[in-house]
C-alpha cells in the first residue's frame, strides 16, 4: 500500500526534476544562440562571451552593432577607395602628358618652309631659292625654348658663274643642323612676338649640270645631269625674329602657333678656285650670305 510519508519526499523530487529541466531547456537556447552569432562573427562573439557577466542579449547587440560599421554598403569605406584612386591617379599624372609640369609637356615641335634671297655680294654666287626648316626642343618656361633644327636650302646660280664653267644650268644645295633659343616677349597673349638666332653645321654642295637625253620604256626625254661639283663643309650663324598666332584649343588654352619669320643667315664657305670635273675655271668669294623667310606652325 502507498504510505503517506512518501508524499513529501516525492513531491520535493518532482519539483527538482521541474527545476533542472527548465534550466537545461535555458541553457541549451543560450548555447545555440551563440554558436549562431560567433558563426556570423567568431572573433567578437567570442571575445564578448569571454568577458564576466556578459549575457546573450549584450552580445547579440554588439554583435549587431560591429555588422553595421563593416557593413561592405555603408559609405565609410568610399573615401578610402577614393583615396586609393586619387593617389594612383596623381602617381600616374606625374609622368603623363596632362601635367603641365611633365616632360612631355615641355617637349616642343616646328615646321615651316618659305623662300630666300642672296644677301651683298652672296647674289654672284647664288639666286633666289626655297627652304623647308623642321624643329624639335624643349621649353624651359614661358619665355624661353631651345630648338634643334634642320634646314634644306635649294637655290639657282647665276648665270654668270655657269657661263664660267661651260656648263648650261647649276644649283647650290645648304643644309644645316644648327641649334637656337627662342625668347618669347609676350607669351600670354594671343599674338606674340620672338626673337631667335643660334649656329652649327653647315654643308654647301654647288652642281653644275647639262641636260642629257633619256629613255626609259616607252617614254623619251630630257633632264639635267650633274656634270661638275665641288662641296665644303663650315659653322655659320643666323639670328632673326618673327609673329606668332596661337591658336585657341578647345578650351581656349591650345599651345599650336602659326608663325612668320625672317633671319639673316651666314654660311662661312670658304673662297674657290676651281675645274670642276674638268669644267671651266671658276672663282667664289668666301661667304654665303641669305635672308630665308619662313611661314610655319609651332607646337
Amino acid at each position: 500500500m502507498f504510505n503517506p510519508r512518501w508524499t513529501p519526499l516525492m513531491r520535493f523530487f518532482a519539483c527538482s526534476y521541474r527545476i533542472f529541466l527548465g534550466a537545461a531547456i535555458l541553457s541549451a537556447a543560450v548555447s545555440a544562440h551563440a554558436q549562431f552569432q560567433s558563426s556570423l562573427n567568431p572573433g567578437v562573439v567570442s571575445s564578448t562571451l569571454d568577458q564576466p557577466g556578459a549575457t546573450a542579449s549584450t552580445t547579440e547587440s554588439s554583435s549587431s552593432q560591429l555588422n553595421f560599421d563593416f557593413d561592405p554598403a555603408t559609405p565609410s569605406l568610399a573615401p578610402a577607395a577614393g583615396g586609393a584612386g586619387a593617389l594612383g591617379a596623381a602617381a600616374a599624372g606625374g609622368q603623363g602628358s596632362d601635367n603641365p609640369h611633365g616632360i612631355l609637356h615641355r617637349l616642343a615641335f616646328e615646321a615651316g618652309g618659305g623662300f630666300n634671297a642672296p644677301s651683298g655680294d652672296s647674289s654672284k654666287e647664288i639666286t633666289w631659292g626655297g627652304q623647308f626648316t623642321l624643329g624639335a626642343g624643349y621649353r624651359f618656361g614661358k619665355h624661353v625654348s631651345a630648338m634643334l633644327e634642320y634646314q634644306l636650302i635649294d637655290d639657282k646660280l647665276p648665270g654668270a658663274l655657269i657661263a664660267e664653267t661651260g656648263a648650261n644650268g647649276g644649283n647650290a644645295h645648304i643644309w644645316s643642323l644648327t641649334a637656337a633659343p627662342v625668347i618669347d616677349l609676350f607669351p600670354k597673349l594671343t599674338n606674340d612676338l620672338y626673337v631667335t638666332g643660334g649656329g652649327g653645321f653647315y654643308r654647301k654642295v654647288t652642281n653644275f649640270t647639262d641636260p642629257t637625253e633619256y629613255c626609259e620604256y616607252f617614254s623619251c626625254g630630257v633632264e639635267n645631269e650633274v656634270v661638275g661639283h665641288f662641296s665644303s663643309n663650315q659653322g655659320g650663324w643666323n639670328i632673326g625674329g618673327g609673329f606668332t598666332h596661337r591658336l585657341g584649343g578647345i578650351y581656349g588654352d591650345g599651345t599650336m602657333k602659326l608663325f612668320a619669320e625672317v633671319r639673316y643667315l651666314d654660311v662661312m664657305t670658304p673662297a674657290e678656285t676651281t675645274e670642276p670635273n674638268g669644267l671651266g675655271t671658276t672663282s667664289v668669294a668666301a661667304g654665303t650670305k641669305l635672308v630665308p623667310i619662313t611661314l610655319g606652325v609651332r607646337w
